[in-house]
């Protein structure tokens, strides 16, 4: 008799491959209704296990509370400001200038924020065409926005994190779990037959990964609905 594949197993939902509800109780999102002008000070700046960048405590005058991932060399008791120019300030991006370095970047105007997130990394506003701009993500590959969609300047606090090395195994276990990552990976090629549909390869001659639609869950791995096959032409 088989047993469930991992895919089955996480798909389950048991504590074992769930992350922990402490590890995102902050959650860094820009509020809804911020005002042009609108003053905010740095109160705290928070290491989150479940956050790869440190994460900023806000709150202006009237005691209004939010939290946003912190721009590298944000110090507590700065002054942030929405529509401001300098390093740590929230604003729309298309009123900022070509070749501002950004993170935290919204998808769509007033969703809170959803690219540009982990420590260190930052996109470049690259030009602006009526209502929409153009910027250069992480991945050099250029993104299109709304000009209203907002953003915080400067580049995510915790920059060099990859530079040095895990050294332990336990440690890189105890990272990823904070994150409810699955690790370590095993090749699915390398597992038997019962633990995955590509299992026991009898030579590693690899079944087609290009997976049918209608197939049911567990059987549901490889590559998804592909865009595109074959090796990329350069």
């Amino acid at each position: 008799m088989g047993k469930r594949i991992i895919q089955q197993r996480r798909g389950r939902g048991s504590s074992t491959y769930r992350v922990r509800k402490k590890a995102f109780s902050i959650k860094p999102a820009y509020p809804s209704d911020l005002k042009p002008g609108e003053k905010f000070k740095v109160v705290k700046l928070i290491h989150s296990s479940g956050h790869s960048g440190v994460i900023a405590k806000l709150m202006n005058e009237e005691g209004k509370i939010f939290y946003n991932l912190a721009a590298n060399l944000l110090y507590e008791g700065q002054e942030i400001v929405f529509g401001g120019q300098n390093n740590g300030d929230i604003a729309m991006i298309g009123d900022l200038k070509n070749g501002t370095e950004i993170f935290n970047i919204e998808n769509r105007a007033i969703d809170g924020g959803k690219f540009v997130r982990s420590g260190g990394s930052f996109a470049v506003i690259l030009n602006k065409k009526g209502e929409e701009v153009t910027v250069m993500m992480p991945s050099k590959k250029e993104k299109k926005f709304d000009a209203r969609c907002r953003a915080t300047i400067g580049r995510v606090a915790g920059g060099g994190r990859l530079e040095k090395p895990v050294l332990k195994a336990g440690k890189k276990f105890y990272i990823k779990k904070a994150k409810s990552k699955l690790w370590p990976r095993t090749s699915a090629v390398a597992m038997n037959a019962v633990d995955h549909p590509f299992g026991s390869g009898r030579g590693k001659r690899i079944k087609s990964k290009i997976v049918k639609k209608n197939a049911p869950p567990g059987r549901k791995v490889g590559l998804l609905r592909p865009r595109r096959t074959g090796r990329k032409k350069k």
